[in-house]
Parts: C-alpha cells; structure tokens; sequence
C-alpha cells in the first residue's frame, strides 16, 4: 500500500498554522478540529510541524505563559515528510526512526495532507483483512482430492 492510497482513503483535508501566532490559537484550532498536528507554514513553505508532543513541551518549559509561545518557538522545524509514492512498511520505518507520529506527506513543495500512525495502523488492519479474506476465499475454493470443486 502506499501513501497516496492512506490519503485517498482518509481525505485530505489541511490544517496548517503561521510560525508567528500563539501557541494558545494553535491549541484551540486543534481542539476545535480534533486534530493532534498542524503544518506550519510561512511564505508558502513548510517550515515546521507541530504535535501535541511539541504543545506539552512548550506547556512544560513554559509555565504560566505558555499561551504566550510562538508556534516557531514549541515546533519541530524542517519535519521528515513522505512522498505519495513512499510504501507503507518504508513509512512506518521513517516514522519509528524519527519519531514522529505525523508525517506530513510533500508532493514537491506542496502539501498533499498529513499521515498520523494512527492511519498507518488503519491502512495495515483494513490490507490485512483483504488479505485474509482473499485467502479464506482461495481456500474455500481450493480442488477436493479427487479434483472436484
């Protein structure tokens, strides 16, 4: 399976944010859309990607005016992306390696949608119940001794 197939089953629908606005608009977009990522962008580029990790740890560091944050300053800046045409077992590779639970997929310089672990582990279930079923139905079919179906 690859990445252009994870979108096209889970849309593409973009949250992005401005390096520049507080960490606090950032929370609250999330919140609202139920979303634990947005890509940040300034000028028209990715610049930077920011998680729920990257919220706990400004909300750590940062006290009584974590709110007061800038996105640019709680990011994780220049993020690993994956392509449409990455595999899946290479996009859980770069994932674990890096530890990013979201990728934000590029198609040059432009952004194709975001892929979370969460819709790694759905895209594997769902090719992993065709795929049994594909078997259960190849065995059921499957010649008798005497050659008979």
């Amino acid at each position: 399976m690859l990445v252009s197939e994870i979108l096209a089953i889970k849309g593409r629908v973009l949250y992005t944010i401005a390096p520049n606005k507080a960490l606090a608009e950032a929370v609250a977009i999330m919140s609202e859309q139920d979303v634990g990522s947005l890509v940040v962008f300034e000028h028209g580029r990715m610049v930077g990607m920011l998680t729920f990790r990257e919220v706990l740890n400004a909300l750590n560091s940062g006290g009584d005016g974590w709110g007061q944050v800038t996105v640019a300053e709680a990011m994780l800046c220049n993020p690993r992306s994956a392509g449409l045409g990455m595999n899946l077992d290479e996009l859980r590779r770069v994932m674990i390696d890096d530890h990013q639970r979201y990728l934000p997929v590029m198609d040059g310089a432009t952004l194709m949608g975001v892929v979370s672990f969460h819709d790694v582990a759905k895209a594997v279930l769902e090719e992993q119940s065709f795929e049994n079923k594909m078997l259960k139905n190849y065995i059921r079919n499957w010649p008798d001794e005497a050659g008979e179906h």
